[in-house]
């Protein structure tokens, strides 16, 4: 069943619009005092579970969601893949956004983080993670871009290497992806799994950022990725990127 919501988001220049999905209410106030503390950010809707969410989606169009994973009645994973069905299905077209989410995690979570990007995440953030931390994520994923770079995001990544399905098969569908790269493209991959920004690629490659967001598109592209994160655990199944590389 696809939700009914709105088409990918489009930057305005007016606050972004936050969804909280958190059976917490204590968790969901302190959010929001936090980001309702910034300019260019508001909480716009708040949900306990994920069919509540689904519900108020619907109706009212947000561009980032902070989705918990456990929760009653439908949970973080199922709410996210909903989501994300409902913004392929869209194809991109006009209307008001469909939001990117952001998974709230912990350490003893990370199959579920793993299942999350799979299902269509856009980045992953710690629970216990410092508010800037929260606010750069927000921020990030509502330009376009997976939430890489924060310091405990690559830990995270790194740890879910043990937890990954082996990867042996040297003409599985990620591994002919990944071996149609380009020498080029591949530096770029393992740049996006260090965490560094278009601009910081460009700084290490001497190259424009311009040139450098053509090559994420087409690793993308390449790679059947929705975004620079699940391109990048790609990169981690395939061992194109190691652990502390």
């Amino acid at each position: 069943m696809t939700e009914n919501l709105p088409a990918p988001a489009v930057d305005t220049g007016a606050p972004v619009r936050v969804a909280l999905v958190d059976d917490q209410q204590l968790v969901r106030a302190g959010f929001r005092m936090v980001i309702d503390s910034q300019p260019d950010l508001e909480v716009t809707l708040e949900a306990g579970d994920g069919l509540q969410a689904l519900r108020l989606l619907a109706d009212h169009p947000v561009d980032v969601v902070l989705m918990d994973v456990r929760m009653p009645n439908l949970d973080g994973l199922q709410t996210t893949a909903r989501i994300t069905a409902a913004a392929d299905a869209a194809g991109g077209g006009g209307g008001a956004p469909v939001p990117r989410v952001i998974v709230l995690t912990t350490f003893d979570l990370d199959e579920y983080v793993l299942e999350s990007i799979r299902a269509g995440a856009s980045g992953f953030l710690l629970k216990d993670a410092p508010p800037e931390e929260m606010l750069a994520a927000i921020r990030t994923v509502h330009r376009g871009d997976a939430v890489i770079a924060p310091s405990s995001t690559r830990r995270l990544l790194e740890h879910l290497v043990t937890v990954l399905p082996a990867e042996d098969v040297e003409d599985s569908p990620a591994h002919t992806a990944v071996a149609g790269l380009t020498d080029r493209e591949r530096e770029v991959l393992v740049l996006m799994a260090r965490g560094r920004s278009n601009t910081e690629i460009g700084g290490d490659l001497f190259v424009a950022e311009a040139t450098v967001k053509t090559h994420v598109g087409r690793i993308l592209a390449k790679l059947g990725a929705r975004d620079r994160v699940q391109a990048v655990v790609t990169a981690y199944e395939t061992g194109l990127v190691r652990p502390g590389t």
